[in-house]
């Protein structure tokens, strides 16, 4: 069941308007949700620096753009 509300009508909670959903469609939008993963230690210092890394490779031209994976040498 779908029910529009018209926009002089908006429902708001403090200064921000609100969407209301079925129950079963909000829990749908939930499972397909993508999780958020937070490293710790060594992981997140060794993907820190990949990250660092590649945007100094970035910013001093050294990367290309590719079409296609194929173009890698």
């Amino acid at each position: 069941m779908v029910k529009v509300i018209e926009k002089e009508n908006v429902i708001k909670i403090g200064k921000e308007p609100v969407v209301i959903l079925p129950l079963k469609e909000y829990q749908k939008l939930c499972e397909r949700a993508v999780p958020t993963y937070y490293l710790k230690g060594k992981e997140a210092d060794k993907l820190d620096k990949l990250v660092e890394e590649g945007m100094r490779n970035h910013r001093l031209k050294r990367t290309r753009k590719i079409k296609s994976l194929s173009d890698l040498d």
